[in-house]
């Protein structure tokens, strides 16, 4: 297959674990051909399909210099087997744009994983409301006043944005409500934004969990990402130790019940995020954690999501 990654730059990987990196690493190593992007390569003009710049790379396996690039041309995106969007968030106006190009291009014949309507319909924090019964107390508000009743109803809180990421302006206000007209001042704009806020798990202290998602099945592992310290955040980017473990009777529970409804949306990858037995995001626009898993289980997450995608493509051939 012609693979397509529209992503951050690729001087920017850390390839000891990112994970675009890793389902390029083993896509070559089935003998698939890579491109690579990033989204302000896409173009559409009117009466034409729409294209990108991208570059013809091979993966040289080296830790410095680790991509050649073999040459570099505008092409439309149906001329590919596959496009992977896996441009990190946050999920911004330039991020929305792309998704419409995206689905423009699906009109032409691509095939797009994740589906840009489902990464559009999916809000990682606001996606879990639909799915009350795996949910602990949660409200999403932007009036200050629906979050005072709910601080004096649970009493120890988390406060946080609903664009924010890698555990970006989350606060905790426990039963003292300290702060806590200041932090909605913060994260509400003065009334202009709306926030989530959740009841305190917690179970924190023993990981917030990532249970990836790939082709509607669980991986059998989750990464726990433990907060360090007095830190609240048990996020990878905010200091988090990750720790790969099996998932409980509940994790499956919940990724089974998930799965199937996710990946019929279009959604052949979504991270989700459990803290103890409650769920607390759905990521879908690139989920993270496939080499800190395989380092510490064995299990080649890569190869999973690789099986699926290749699945997926024939199925959307047929």
């Amino acid at each position: 297959m012609q693979l397509l990654f529209i992503a951050d730059p690729l001087e920017s990987f850390k390839t000891t674990k990112d994970t675009t990196f890793s389902m390029m690493r083993e896509a070559q190593r089935r003998g698939h051909t890579i491109a690579a992007c990033e989204p302000q390569d896409v173009m559409w003009e009117r009466g034409g399909p729409v294209t990108a710049h991208v570059r013809d790379i091979v993966l040289t396996g080296h830790a410095d210099g680790w991509f050649s690039v073999r040459q570099e041309r505008a092409v439309a995106l149906a001329g590919f087997d596959a496009v992977l969007m896996r441009k990190d968030p946050p999920f911004d106006s330039e991020y929305f744009y792309a998704t419409h190009l995206l689905e423009q291009a699906e009109r032409d014949g691509a095939r797009v994983f994740n589906k840009p309507r489902a990464l559009r319909d999916h809000p990682e924090k606001l996606a879990i409301m639909e799915f009350p019964q795996f949910i602990g107390p949660t409200l999403v508000t932007r009036d200050a006043r629906d979050i005072q009743r709910f601080h004096a109803e649970h009493r120890d809180i988390i406060l946080k944005p609903l664009d924010g990421m890698g555990g970006m302006g989350i606060f905790r206000v426990g039963p003292d409500g300290l702060n806590l007209g200041s932090i909605t001042e913060t994260l509400n704009r003065g009334g202009a934004q709306s926030l989530m806020v959740q009841k305190f798990l917690p179970e924190i202290s023993e990981g917030d969990k990532r249970v990836l998602i790939i082709g509607g099945k669980p991986v059998p592992y989750c990464l726990a990402r433990i907060p360090q310290g007095s830190e609240v955040r048990g996020n990878l980017a905010a200091g988090g130790k990750g720790v790969a473990r099996a998932l409980t009777a509940r994790d499956l529970e919940i990724a089974n019940a998930l799965g199937p409804i996710l990946q019929s949306r279009g959604l052949l990858l979504a991270g989700v995020d459990v803290i103890g037995d409650y769920v607390t995001e759905i990521n879908v626009t690139s989920p993270t954690c496939f080499q800190e898993i395989q380092q510490q289980t064995g299990c080649d997450v890569a190869a999973l999501f690789v099986d699926a995608l290749e699945t997926a493509v024939d199925a959307s051939i047929v």
